[in-house]
């Protein structure tokens, strides 16, 4: 993802360059229509906007309670961990770090959460330690939070790809279940696992990343 990121810099950075003449203090020549509407699709493309501010207001130190099915019609294995959720990049992207246990061993997640407002789609992305590959996901939220995305990630044995659904909702303002869906033995979709995050309490005095920018965590 990193190098994916990098390549679609490159454009940006030869607009840049392009429009630095018109910026020089001696430099006759201003930017062309053509070249000030490219900064601008740039500018308003990097820009965080409403949906970044309501991925904000979720940063901060979770508790999980996390149920898992390995097949429909069975018990869950249900695990405890922790999440801490925090803004990068100037309020654009949303980390997740997670720690648990999984089949009784430990088990550490990162994940990433972001909106890209040129395709006007929120997008995610996964990997742990029990992969050394990374899920990747697309779809919506709505304003309070809630979302729904569809993901796939490479399986171990066939070699290909498994596609799964995941929700989100928000049954109050600290509190997020977060359910994952996707083919059972049959083929037909069953719920594979559920996490129950429910926010810490803040420590006293502590404001969250870029509060200046957005307003406090909360839905």
């Amino acid at each position: 993802m990193i190098r994916t990121h990098a390549f679609k810099s490159i454009p940006f950075a030869l607009a840049l360059a392009l429009a630095l003449p018109a910026f020089a203090q001696d430099a006759a020549p201003a930017m062309t229509p053509e070249q000030q509407a490219m900064m601008e699709a740039y500018a308003k493309a990097g820009a965080p906007g409403a949906e970044h501010a309501t991925l904000a207001k979720a940063a901060g130190e979770y508790n999980l309670s996390i149920k898992s099915w390995q097949a429909p019609g069975t018990e869950p294995m249900v695990e405890p961990g922790t999440a801490t959720r925090r803004m990068i990049l100037d309020g654009r992207v949303m980390v997740e770090e997670v720690k648990s246990a999984m089949m009784g061993q430990p088990f550490d997640g990162y994940g990433m959460h972001g909106y890209d407002n040129v395709s006007g789609k929120h997008w995610a992305t996964w990997n742990d330690s029990m992969s050394t590959g990374l899920m990747v996901s697309e779809g919506s939220c709505d304003d309070k939070g809630s979302c729904s995305f569809v993901g796939s990630w490479n399986d171990p044995v066939t070699k290909g790809k498994v596609s799964a659904r995941m929700t989100t909702r928000w049954t109050d303002a600290n509190t997020e279940v977060f359910e994952m869906y996707g083919p059972g033995p049959d083929g037909k979709e069953f719920k594979m696992m559920e996490i129950t995050y429910v926010r810490k309490p803040p420590v006293v005095g502590w404001r969250p990343p870029y509060a200046h920018l957005f307003s406090p965590p909360g839905c």
